[in-house]
């Protein structure tokens, strides 16, 4: 049996997997801990090491760097205490462990300024009846070294049980893992290694608790993102941020780049930004500040154009505050950009940023994260080889993520080419095996894995297949994804199932392996992009329309001309869930007030705040889904169901969602509602509108970072209180894109019975005149023939 690999973790694992960077930093946290060590009386403990070190992000930031400080200080008693659960921990389904040796793994890890005191497993879990206790038990592990054995009595089979499993904090380091083992018999005979009754299930509600004190980092860029964002942390990154200058639109504009690279790099935690005016918070923070700002209790550096330092935060002795500096804001922005796309390049405590050049504006759909429109996309560039590889009878799934342009339009296509190429072991005699291929939840088809041999026991055979060198099979074939299946975020599953051999007292070997093609493609390139919208799900799931361009010159962010910090704490956070859809920072974003909204005519725009400090909610009321009840601080969604619908252009309708129902949305700060319409502006332009005001904010942002919650984000509004979310359909239609003529004139003939009848006419009348006038031809030639005759 082979060990698990968690699954929306399986693709960070080995780019997160730390090796030393800057000597210094190395040194520096070595001797960190070591204080720590000797202040808590252990005599060894965690080892700390420093983020991977990638090349320089292009184009290059020549900076000047200052030394390093010397050593931290020791981490003072105490500490606080973290649970996680299995789904927190990435073991996002069913543990079952089958069979005479069946193991799971559940990885964990420790951020890179915390050190662990003490730590505990509590597992959670049941066990077969048939298990003879004598034989069987499980065995639990951390980083390879056991740290308990649970027996198997017959007493609680095939009930829950709970064991309480401490562990040694001198066994956990950065990157952990606790392994659970099943080893299971019974019969005391020779047994069929495969039997069904030979199992045991790990609950999902087992957790693991860990008390950590923070451990004092020294002043390194070198170690960015952290400790500011910390790979190794699984909850959601809480970054706050600090504006030490008047938050103008350049200023904002800067905070909305590093928003969006963190919301990059939290990925699928997804990533909040507190804002504070010039008081700092404590732990760590990012503070925005030009030689005009005054921050009770920081002494600023001498700031002299563009550039970043990391310095101690003075109202915590472990935190840290990333300051992002310029003399105007200009220069903020220029050292925004310059942080976003070269954080690996600077090293010290200060750097200033002396020649920088913005990258030429991204092109059309070209997100990082995106598959791209324009060419195929070999899977090797998703997924290492290694994640794409599997061994033994009971495989991991091989899961590659697919972010797919939201308006990808494959109307009445066959489905989306995957061109899979595929290794694996031959079968000894052709069996039921298959490699498994789904797309999510949602099964796709199976391939048989033959055997090398197709005539079975034959010692030879001219039909026998050929093998690779290192013994496998390789085979390719064409599979075609179903559109409906495929959303923006799509998951691609491929799994081996491996027929197992042998039987009652035939020993099974686990000798089987399995692996998907780095140069497997899939092809979008044939499809054009096209969409109804308004549509939030594409905006929830792929940041479109705005993401359309990784870099957002197409966007515009329309705030309050007072914004509150709740206003500010909603931009942040939208631009941070757009950068995690395109994994590319915002730099070309432009925010402004509603009267600047007009400028911005030709931009697809995002406007935030609430029913007061808004104009344009007001101004373009006849336009938005949303309709004001009469002076009472309130909307209401508009009833259409007396509408007739327009059979000649055709009418959107969706069965799922609502469309005649009316719903009050309260303005005390309850409810906070997302709305998509077009541009009053520019036709063919979007308007996404967060209306949000106080604890809303919080509820609008968590839907949107929530995957259960995510989902019923769609339609042209959402409402969100609390932790409940319902969607409305509106009647306003309108579309984005552009289809290839033919396409176009079936699209439209499908949608509209009524164009589609006129057309059957009008070819019908067209036939018949064209029948008529042949007919009315030949009459005139007989005459003129007769005429002749005579």
């Amino acid at each position: 049996m082979t060990t698990h690999v968690t699954p929306h973790q399986r693709a960070h694992r080995r780019a997160e997997h730390p090796v030393s960077a800057a000597s210094s930093s190395f040194v520096s946290r070595a001797v960190a801990l070591a204080v720590a060590l000797v202040a808590t009386g252990t005599a060894f403990g965690q080892t700390r090491t420093a983020e991977p070190q990638a090349p320089a992000a292009v184009p290059a930031v020549p900076v000047a760097a200052a030394a390093p400080q010397a050593v931290a200080a020791a981490a003072p008693a105490g500490g606080a205490v973290r649970e996680f659960n299995l789904t927190q921990l990435g073991i996002d389904y069913a543990v079952q462990l089958r069979g005479i040796s069946g193991t799971v793994g559940i990885p964990f890890n420790v951020r890179a300024d915390e050190l662990v005191t003490a730590a505990s497993f509590r597992l959670n879990y049941a066990y077969s009846p048939s298990l003879i206790p004598e034989l069987s038990h499980l065995k639990v592990t951390v980083n390879d070294v056991l740290v308990a054995t649970l027996p198997v009595p017959t007493a609680g089979a095939g009930r829950p049980q709970t064991a309480d499993i401490p562990i040694d904090r001198r066994l956990i380091t950065e990157f952990n893992r606790i392994n659970v083992e099943l080893i299971g018999h019974y019969t005391r005979e020779c047994e069929d290694p495969a039997h069904t009754s030979l199992w045991a299930r790990v609950d999902a509600s087992s957790t693991l608790k860990l008390t950590v004190a923070p451990l004092k980092l020294v002043n390194d860029l070198a170690a960015l993102p952290q400790p500011f964002f910390d790979r190794r942390d699984v909850r959601r990154a809480r970054i706050p941020f600090v504006f030490g200058t008047a938050a103008s639109g350049p200023v904002l504009e800067a905070a909305g780049v590093v928003s969006s690279w963190f919301g990059a790099l939290a990925d699928y935690r997804g990533a909040t930004f507190p804002v504070s005016g010039a008081d700092l918070p404590t732990g760590h923070a990012v503070v925005f500040v030009t030689p005009d700002s005054s921050i009770p209790g920081l002494t600023l550096p001498a700031i002299r154009g563009p550039g970043i330092a990391i310095v101690d935060n003075p109202r915590d002795p472990n935190g840290k505050l990333l300051l992002v500096m310029g003399s105007t804001p200009a220069d903020l922005r220029t050292a925004a950009a310059a942080l976003a796309l070269n954080a690996k390049a600077f090293a010290g405590a200060t750097a200033s940023i002396t020649a920088f050049q913005e990258p030429p504006t991204r092109k059309p759909y070209d997100a990082p994260r995106w598959v791209p429109s324009d060419r195929p996309l070999q899977l090797g560039e998703l997924a290492t080889a290694a994640d794409l590889s599997v061994t033994g009878y009971n495989p991991d799934v091989v899961r590659v993520n697919l972010q797919l342009p939201p308006d990808l339009f494959t109307w009445r296509s066959r489905g989306i080419p995957l061109d899979l190429q595929y290794r694996y072991t031959p079968r000894v005699r052709p069996d039921q095996s298959t490699l498994n291929v789904n797309v999510n939840e949602n099964f796709v088809g199976g391939l048989p894995l033959r055997s090398a041999n197709p005539a079975g026991d034959r010692w030879w055979n001219p039909l026998a297949v050929k093998l690779m060198p290192d013994g496998t099979l390789a085979e390719r074939k064409e599979v075609i994804l179903p559109p409906l299946a495929m959303g923006p975020r799509s998951q691609l599953r491929l799994h081996y199932y491996f027929e197992p051999v042998g039987g009652r007292c035939v020993p099974q070997l686990d000798n089987v392996r399995g692996a998907i093609d780095p140069t497997s493609k899939i092809d979008v390139s044939g499809f054009p992009h096209f969409i109804a919208m308004p549509e939030l799900a594409a905006y929830a799931n792929g940041g479109f329309p705005f993401s359309r361009m990784a870099d957002l010159s197409d966007t515009a962010v329309i705030l309050p001309d007072q914004p509150s910090s709740s206003d500010t704490e909603m931009f942040l956070g939208l631009l941070g869930q757009i950068g995690r859809s395109t994994g590319y920072p915002a730099l070309r974003v432009k925010v402004g007030r509603s009267a600047e909204a007009q400028q911005w005519a030709d931009k697809d725009l995002l406007v935030i705040g609430n029913l007061q400090n808004q104009p344009l909610f007001t101004q373009w009321a006849d336009r938005m889904p949303l309709k004001r009840n009469g002076n009472a601080p309130e909307f209401k969604l508009t009833s259409w169901i007396d509408s007739a619908i327009d059979f000649v252009i055709g009418a959107r309708t969706r069965e799922d969602l609502p469309g005649s129902m009316q719903i009050s949305v309260s303005a005390d700060g309850r409810d906070g509602v997302l709305a998509g319409f077009e541009s009053p502006l520019r036709s063919g332009r979007s308007v996404v509108a967060a209306i949000a005001n106080g604890d809303s904010k919080d509820a609008l942002l968590n839907a949107l970072m929530t995957p259960d919650l995510l989902k019923s984000v769609q339609g042209s509004m959402t409402i969100v209180r609390d932790t409940q979310v319902n969607s409305v359909l509106g009647q306003d239609t309108y579309y984005v894109g552009r289809l290839p003529p033919i396409a176009w004139v079936q699209w439209n003939l499908s949608r509209s019975p009524l164009m589609l009848a006129g057309l059957v006419i009008v070819l019908a009348l067209l036939g018949a005149a064209v029948s008529y006038a042949g007919l009315q031809l030949r009459a005139r030639r007989r005459l003129s023939v007769k005429a002749k005759g005579k």
